[in-house]
């Protein structure tokens, strides 16, 4: 799924350092420079912005669930996704917004993070598999005794969500020392370590269960870095070494799919479960890489995709989702690259993070659909991901979430 080589009219991956060093990256970026540092142009100051992603936040909680109660946020509203899915909560951003309440940690914020990990344990509980996974999405809404629960909406089990839910509730463990969250965490690693470890090729893990037909046999290096992070949480919440040797398994998934020439992370594996996939290459793991593994020899990977794969489009500049399409930004992406440049904190980091996270304040006040707390998941309608789905410019809880957490300081694969 893609190549190295250059998009055509990218910045390259040496001239883009060198901007970088120079404090000039944001010129080659599209010389969108929204507002210094800490403000946008809108004079909304980081805290402020990340008090009203919170807001939002706590809008699509409330609205399915009355805060406290057990139910399902919608992942999008407005736009094109309210028009088609305006009832759908995928997992993944269920497990963002319960991360994300617990990164901030007030004492409203722990209660919602509780109700959101109660709701999955519900699901988890009450599947009809009976073992221990979670499905791709849902119908939002309220859960309660008469209502059962929500209807699914799409039935794949894939691997990375799983591992997000995993980690969704070891962050709601640690803040609510609930002994079942810890227990539904290990319930769906179990799951993992049971349907998806594979020793084919380099070993490592697959993509999951589809909703029907036979289990997928490719490897994605997503999933193995969401696998890593998860497994490697699981050993110091546990003590159980097997975990931190299971995340050793995926972490060595990761060192094979590493192109030291790019510098980057390739896609995965083709459905022999061996050979590498390079089209497209996407973004999110060349941050998600760093972000769960702090590792110095693969930090050269968010270079490669402030190079690769920036985009600019509306006034905006970011990161787009994968080199098959650099015509807009994508928003969540973008966030993704702030939290792991924070992270890294070397030459001009903290810089190009402030510039990608005033990017999203913007984007928070002036981009299509946008309500001045929620953010939108794409600069425009129409960005292909190059996998056969499209981000359009509806507001998302997942890159809401975020933002949040990248403006926070916070890293989601990490438990502080």
């Amino acid at each position: 799924m893609g190549t190295a080589e250059d998009r055509h009219g990218a910045v390259s991956r040496r001239a883009f350092a060198a901007a970088l060093a120079a404090g000039t990256a944001t010129a080659m970026l599209g010389g969108c420079s929204p507002g210094a540092p800490g403000t946008g142009d809108d004079g909304v100051d980081e805290d402020e912005a990340v008090a009203r992603a919170y807001t939002f936040l706590d809008r699509r909680v409330d609205e399915a669930a009355g805060g406290t109660r057990q139910g399902l946020p919608r992942s999008y509203t407005g736009g094109w996704m309210e028009t088609h899915h305006s009832t759908v909560a995928f997992t993944y951003d269920v497990a963002l917004t319960v991360i994300a309440y617990c990164a901030r940690g007030a004492d409203a914020d722990l209660r919602r993070a509780d109700a959101l990990a109660g709701t999955l344990l519900a699901l988890q509980d009450g599947d009809p598999a009976g073992d221990g996974r979670i499905r791709q999405s849902y119908a939002s809404g309220r859960v309660t005794a008469a209502d059962g629960l929500p209807a699914v909406a799409a039935a794949d089990s894939f691997t990375g969500a799983q591992a997000w839910t995993g980690l969704a509730l070891l962050h709601a463990h640690r803040a609510t020392g609930r002994a079942a969250h810890r227990t539904g965490a290990l319930r769906l690693a179990d799951w993992i370590q049971d349907h998806t470890a594979s020793a084919t090729g380099t070993p490592g893990y697959t993509g999951g269960l589809p909703a029907s037909g036979p289990a997928l046999t490719w490897k994605s290096t997503e999933h193995n870095i969401d696998v890593a992070a998860f497994f490697g949480r699981l050993a110091d919440v546990t003590g159980d070494r097997a975990w931190a040797d299971r995340s050793a398994v995926a972490t060595g998934f990761l060192d094979a799919l590493w192109d030291a020439d790019g510098p980057a992370f390739w896609t995965g594996t083709g459905t022999d479960g061996a050979t590498v996939n390079r089209s497209p290459v996407p973004e999110d793991p060349q941050s998600w890489s760093f972000l769960a593994t702090g590792d110095a020899r693969h930090a050269g990977s968010l270079d490669w995709a402030l190079g690769h794969l920036a985009a600019r489009d509306g006034g905006f500049a970011g990161v787009s989702v994968s080199d098959a399409d650099t015509s807009k930004v994508w928003f969540e992406g973008t966030a993704h690259m702030a939290a792991a440049l924070r992270r890294r904190d070397g030459d001009g980091d903290r810089e190009e993070a402030d510039r990608l996270l005033a990017t999203l304040r913007e984007a928070q006040a002036h981009a299509p659909n946008a309500d001045g707390y929620g953010i939108v998941a794409a600069s425009s309608d129409g960005l292909r991901t190059g996998e056969g789905d499209t981000l359009y410019a509806s507001l998302h809880t997942g890159t809401t979430a975020w933002f949040a957490l990248a403006a926070r300081g916070a890293d989601p694969f990490l438990l502080d």
